[in-house]
């Protein structure tokens, strides 16, 4: 085997003229993933999405399974292929909800020392919708708009000793992040699928996120692709359930 023409030119348009020192070390490794990541996985029929869709999902299944060096090299390309500074910073705040500020600071640093690198002044352009006042109230229209009527309530529901949890999640969750320009409920939608898919043990929340996504206009056909193409970066078993969950939630 060689590396294909594809893999060489998709990892060239990423990479500019960088050559991977594991070419030397690794050779024969190397060779299969690239061949596979970079040829075989986009290009498998009916499976592709367009370049910057499938570098925003891949960002933030890098965050969802903690894999920060790989997230540093390809924060970069995914600017390549027309991700923006604003649409990363967002990938990486909404980060938080799901994975919490232990997991995702180290990844926040990245992207503002690659982003000072490439000469890009911080702060960027402020993207918060909502003030102290309104958060939890359009928070919970966010909640209505992607889940449903049912969640109009659901701030104030649950038992009295859990209830403030259900209220952070209107206020702080959608509140503080899904109210954000920068992406669209779609997108948000979909790297919280990502982010839950990565992390692993999330599975209700999974099935749930899945369920939202098909609501808003990411259907199974499309969260499918989603998994197929953010599988080489987290591997088959959590790819595997993410698949479960996307079955369970389109029989509801």
């Amino acid at each position: 085997m060689a590396i294909t023409e594809f893999s060489k030119a998709y990892h060239e348009k990423m990479f500019p003229s960088y050559v991977s020192d594991f070419l030397r070390t690794d050779p024969e490794f190397i060779e299969r993933f690239d061949n596979f990541a970079f040829d075989e996985v986009i290009n498998q029929e009916g499976q592709g999405l367009d370049d910057k869709t499938r570098f925003m999902a891949i960002l933030a299944t890098l965050l969802g399974c903690q894999g920060i060096d790989e997230f540093r090299a390809m924060v970069p390309a995914a600017m390549n292929f027309g991700v923006t500074p604003v649409e990363i910073k967002e990938i990486t705040y909404q980060a938080v909800a799901y994975l919490g500020i232990g997991r995702v600071l180290p990844f926040l640093k990245a992207v503002n020392a690659i982003l000072e690198e490439k000469g890009i002044s911080l702060p960027l352009e402020g993207q918060a919708m909502t003030t102290t006042e309104n958060r939890r109230e359009m928070g919970t229209q966010a909640q209505v708009d992607i889940f449903g009527e049912g969640m109009k309530d659901f701030w104030q529901s649950g038992a009295e000793e859990s209830r403030h949890i259900n209220y952070w999640l209107a206020d702080n969750c959608f509140g503080d992040y899904y109210t954000r320009t920068g992406l669209s409920y779609a997108q948000r939608e979909m790297i919280t699928f990502c982010f839950l898919s990565a992390q692993g043990g999330c599975e209700p929340q999974l099935t749930a996120h899945a369920a939202a996504n098909m609501k808003i206009g990411n259907d199974k056909a499309f969260l499918i692709r989603v998994i197929s193409q953010c599988l080489p970066y987290i591997g088959y078993p959590r790819s595997l359930n993410a698949l479960a969950c996307v079955n369970k939630a389109a029989e509801n």
